[in-house]
């Protein structure tokens, strides 16, 4: 799998999208459990087929991308002619303040490639971009993953254990940025209800703790897939005045904020979300009234 994996981070990028778009629609054809789940998170959210419908090829382009990604050879740095920047110079001033910076960067556009072009644009100047990570199951992935995106020098990782949250504290508290996807359900004990996209959604609140307990600027990030395989454009946005970054503010109003961010990107780029995660399933012993009750708390 790593031979063949090799092979295809050789194929020209532009050709590789294409390549993904139409894997897209076909399983968008072949799965109807996906297809069920892709429009009733998009439908749901407000979005309607003609705003939502790119992201149907938009997921077979984030998997197209992956070899190269992950494989291309060590030390190239072609990311840097690939990509373009808005609002770095205000994710810069932060990180000169050396109170830490945390990038909260949704499962939106090509999350992967936000991660290694900041780690390697900034890698001289900050430092790698630490992030938490825990290994695919399966050992073939997790050794592709290994030779690939993991090892880069732009990036540290950290375990998803109480070890690796309190290495993350220390990066911040000491200068450093970490990039965290804030839109993943989170385990039973680790989160609280918030509206995401207009439903109740179990939130975690990892990030929010960490801003309000390190002081660390928080940027809305997001690494937008350009058309016709003309590269990409990394936006960040700082997150300021709200309950996020508010240390006397109460939790569930900090994760109520954050969502409300990714929201607003979302409605940006809802072409290149990834629709079909159950972001609304519940943990194991949550029901509809902790929702609610999360919602009253509110």
């Amino acid at each position: 799998m790593i031979t063949l994996f090799r092979l295809l981070a050789r194929v020209p990028m532009p050709l590789m999208h294409r390549l993904g778009a139409l894997l897209g629609w076909i399983v968008w054809c072949c799965a109807p459990d996906y297809r069920r789940r892709f429009k009733a998170n998009a439908e749901g959210a407000g979005f309607t087929p003609e705003q939502y419908r790119p992201a149907i090829a938009a997921a077979g382009q984030m998997a197209a991308e992956l070899p190269w990604l992950w494989l291309r050879p060590q030390g190239e740095s072609v990311l840097r002619r690939v990509v373009r920047w808005e609002g770095v110079e205000a994710f810069e001033a932060a990180m000169q303040a050396k109170k830490g910076v945390i990038l909260v960067a949704p499962h939106l556009g090509s999350w992967e490639m936000c991660g290694q072009a900041i780690g390697e644009r900034f890698l001289e100047t900050f430092g790698p971009i630490t992030a938490l990570f825990r290994p695919a199951r399966k050992k073939w992935m997790a050794e592709l993953i290994a030779a690939g995106s993991r090892d880069r020098p732009g990036l540290q990782t950290l375990p998803t254990n109480n070890t690796g949250v309190r290495g993350l504290i220390r990066t911040l508290r000491s200068g450093g940025y970490t990039g965290i996807l804030p839109d993943q359900v989170p385990p039973l004990g680790q989160g609280v209800w918030a509206p995401f996209l207009g439903r109740p959604a179990y939130t975690m609140t990892l990030l929010p703790r960490l801003a309000q307990q390190t002081g660390a600027a928080c940027f809305l990030s997001v690494c937008e897939r350009l058309p016709r395989g003309a590269g990409y454009v990394i936006r960040f946005e700082p997150i300021v005045g709200t309950p996020l970054t508010d240390p006397a503010a109460p939790i569930e109003a900090a994760a109520a904020a954050m969502n409300d961010g990714i929201g607003r990107l979302i409605h940006s780029l809802p072409g290149q979300y990834v629709w079909d995660y159950a972001r609304y399933k519940e943990p194991r012993g949550e029901t509809a009234v902790a929702a609610q009750s999360g919602e009253q708390a509110r």
